[in-house]
């Protein structure tokens, strides 16, 4: 085992002991909590080491990063069945380009962007690119921050039903990014009532991506099913992909 495979599996199963945990405390199965391993600035033989120790999704939040590592692993680890996700802002002349590598948007936070990716999936289709449709979620702003990104609250409903009335795009539920310099558990108390707000009127989207390295366990204390793990898993730092 190398150097590096081992540092990985070290932290993966700490990761795991405290995912487990914080589901314990709240009542809930580890089985309800989906991680998501963010490699941003982090090799592809990162993200090729987290595939064989069973991680399944790869978050990243750049797409001009993100296509050429998806493209590295896939050469590297052909067998592993890996999602990717794209969990940073997106600009919406990106989109053509995302929706050749990613499985998953979490960041969609506008019409136009929603708009942008339906079309970038048609046109992808007809190339013969890909198939099926393009999961989503919606990005909530739960801090009133437009610095930071997010639908805010009230323009939620307007958004969710934009997004489901796309053939090409399926709405699997929010996303959230809570501040920094405030209690997270407020902000993630927020974002749930907002998920069950949202599932009254969409069932299917029960999704709610919350809680990274330093507030995860407040996150799946409120209902988050998806946690985006990066500095806890490969550590603080990493050298840019090629």
């Amino acid at each position: 085992m190398t150097d590096r495979r081992a540092e990985l599996a070290e932290s993966l199963e700490e990761l795991e002991a405290r995912i487990a945990a914080a589901c314990r405390a709240a009542g809930r199965a580890r089985e309800e909590v989906r991680l998501i391993a963010v490699t941003k600035t982090f090799p592809a033989e990162d993200a090729a080491l987290l595939a064989d120790l069973g991680v399944t999704d790869v978050g990243e939040n750049r797409d001009q990063e993100a296509g050429p590592k998806a493209a590295e692993v896939a050469r590297l680890r052909p067998e592993a069945a890996l999602r990717w996700h794209m969990v940073g802002r997106l600009q919406r002349n990106k989109a053509r380009s995302v929706v050749r590598w990613a499985h998953e948007v979490q960041s969609v936070d506008s019409p136009r962007l929603a708009d942008a990716l339906a079309k970038a999936m048609r046109a992808a289709k007809d190339a013969g690119e890909r198939e099926g449709v393009l999961d989503v979620l919606i990005q909530a702003s739960i801090d009133d921050d437009p610095e930071r990104g997010g639908c805010p609250l009230e323009e939620l409903p307007a958004l969710a039903e934009r997004v489901t009335h796309m053939g090409e795009l399926r709405l699997r539920g929010l996303m959230a990014v809570a501040p920094l310099e405030a209690d997270p558990a407020a902000a993630f108390e927020r974002l749930a009532v907002a998920a069950e707000r949202l599932r009254k009127d969409h069932p299917n989207a029960t999704a709610v991506s919350a809680g990274m390295s330093h507030d995860l366990e407040q996150a799946i204390a409120h209902g988050s099913t998806c946690v985006r793990v990066g500095t806890a898993l490969l550590g603080s730092r990493g050298l840019a992909s090629p």
